[in-house]
């Protein structure tokens, strides 16, 4: 489980975890149906975004078209889900198996651990060439040629040998811009419509430009001691100028979504500019991270290891600290305010915005977790009301 896409599940409402899970377990489902259940590994938080983006475009979701009823996974708790299904999961399993292969082979060609090895070396490639041709078939099914984004990764090979101090640092980002800007563009043929091509594929390029980006940044240290390649220090780029060209790319991206037509881009929105900017802060060390726990800890949705849902959650898991599946139970509430103490809160929420403007905050008698009339705000023009909150920043991301 890899992206920089990392949602934690305090910060969505129901509605949006349950159509977020949707695309995670389609995706998975979509690979073990056409790949088998190794091709299941591929599955990454990233690649669920070429299907949130295409059923952002068709509104099939709203509908309740495109999706079906999964059966009991063990990952779910053994639990029956509502998944999605169709091209969009099967467009995301494609491109997540290449690319999966590219970093297989990547690990393989600079010695990683096992994949350094002799015999895993060469287990390792028959399994990436495998994954080569299963994307390749599936990419065919939906209309997809995949060959740009393998010719993306080979070029990105001599780009990396040629680079040194100087390189402007997005001549190396440029291959990955090209992969991410003709799958996301691709979405917009599945969902008929041809005039989101041109402001997907800009979004598209400019994701992969922050993904090259953000992967540098948190690699950086440990690539410097084991005296692996980094773009960021090949290039002799500072984190100064890595920060802006990320704060650039998140506020394109935003941009480039508003030309689009979307039927319903609630979840595509959330994903894509307001975890975008959290993906940011987060490498770079900023302050947006989930503030009901430490963020490596107890993220819902984050890597292996650190309480993702596919990570085994037990009573003393350092990611759970309530115990149970990710899927279930609930944190202890705090008792109830009385009326006076909630009337004092219920000013400081209205003084300092976070009713109109607060992605979530708590309701000043109840305790209860709130949503902000703008915190996720979708295709709507309720922002616009805000134009008077000068407190806060948030309130021009619509779409």
């Amino acid at each position: 489980m890899f992206g920089i896409v990392r949602p934690c599940r305090h910060r969505l409402t129901e509605s949006l975890k349950t159509q977020w899970m949707a695309h995670l377990c389609g995706l998975c489902l979509a690979l073990r149906k056409d790949h088998g259940q190794l091709a299941r590994v591929v599955t990454n938080y990233d690649g669920l975004l070429i299907s949130v983006l295409t059923e952002a475009q068709t509104g099939a979701g709203s509908a309740g078209a495109g999706r079906r009823t999964a059966g009991p996974c063990p990952l779910r708790g053994m639990r029956t889900a509502s998944v999605t299904q169709g091209e969009g999961a099967r467009l995301a399993a494609a491109v997540s198996l290449v690319l999966a292969s590219a970093k297989v082979r990547d690990h393989v060609a600079d010695g990683d651990g096992l994949l350094g090895r002799g015999p895993v070396a060469l287990a390792a490639r028959r399994v990436a060439m495998s994954w080569d041709r299963a994307g390749a078939r599936t990419g065919r099914d939906v209309g997809f040629d995949t060959a740009v984004l393998v010719d993306a990764v080979d070029r990105q090979v001599g780009v990396e040998a040629l680079a040194g101090p100087g390189t402007p640092l997005l001549t190396v980002t440029e291959p990955t811009e090209t992969a991410t800007a003709a799958a996301f563009a691709h979405t917009a043929i599945l969902a008929d419509r041809p005039g989101n091509m041109a402001p997907l594929a800009e979004a598209g390029r400019l994701f992969g430009r922050l993904a090259h980006l953000l992967d540098a940044v948190e690699d950086r240290e440990a690539d410097a001691a084991a005296r692996a390649w980094n773009p960021l220090t090949a290039t002799g780029t500072s984190l100064v100028e890595a920060r802006r060209l990320a704060d650039d790319a998140v506020h394109g991206i935003r941009l480039a979504l508003r030309e689009a037509e979307f039927r319903d881009s609630k979840l595509a929105h959330q994903l894509l500019v307001h975890e975008l900017r959290r993906s940011v802060d987060r490498a770079f060390g900023g302050p947006s991270s989930c503030g009901h726990l430490p963020e490596e800890a107890t993220a819902a949705f984050g890597p292996p290891g650190h309480g993702g849902p596919y990570a085994p959650q037990g009573p003393q898991a350092p990611g759970n600290p309530y115990g149970g599946s990710p899927f279930g139970g609930e944190p202890p509430r705090p008792g109830k305010r009385g009326f006076w103490a909630g009337c004092g809160v219920a000013i400081g929420l209205c003084c300092t915005c976070k009713v109109c403007c607060a992605d979530e905050y708590e309701g000043p008698w109840s305790r209860r977790k709130r949503e902000g009339w703008c915190g996720n705000c979708g295709n709507c023009d309720c922002c616009e009301a805000c134009s008077c909150c000068e407190c806060c920043s948030c309130c021009d991301c619509g779409l």
